[in-house]
């Protein structure tokens, strides 16, 4: 069964069990999909130590030429208007890549969780 990703935004929108609104983004070059970002818009228990505000992914043929650190610079007035003072933003702590793409954003290391990097981006000027 499909469902429109722009329902998921809603407090009252359809989305599976257990998930919270969210905002999607697409990132293209022309015709070509790089990768997508999304915005969480609150938190569960899981989310706060694991998954964080905003996840991302670039497609591999697309890895290593700066996509994702663009994605999530991009996001970031879209968390603003949503009311996000500031993200968390998570990656595993074997991901070197990710971790750069972070701290390139601002990114301010809060600690490690359960093989989790943690960090906190500000979403103003």
């Amino acid at each position: 069964m499909s469902r429109p990703v722009r329902e998921e935004e809603l407090e009252e929108g359809r989305r599976p069990e257990g998930f919270v609104p969210s905002s999607w983004f697409w990132y293209v070059d022309g015709d070509d999909y790089l990768g997508r970002i999304q915005i969480r818009h609150r938190f569960t228990p899981h989310l706060r130590d694991f998954g964080g505000h905003i996840g991302y992914g670039v497609r591999p043929t697309a890895r290593r030429k700066g996509y994702a650190t663009a994605m999530l610079r991009d996001v970031l007035p879209h968390a603003r208007d949503l009311g996000l003072d500031r993200v968390l933003v998570t990656c595993d702590t074997t991901n070197v890549g990710s971790r750069k793409v972070i701290e390139a954003n601002g990114g301010e290391f809060e600690d490690e969780r359960g093989g989790m990097l943690r960090f906190w981006i500000r979403t103003g000027h």
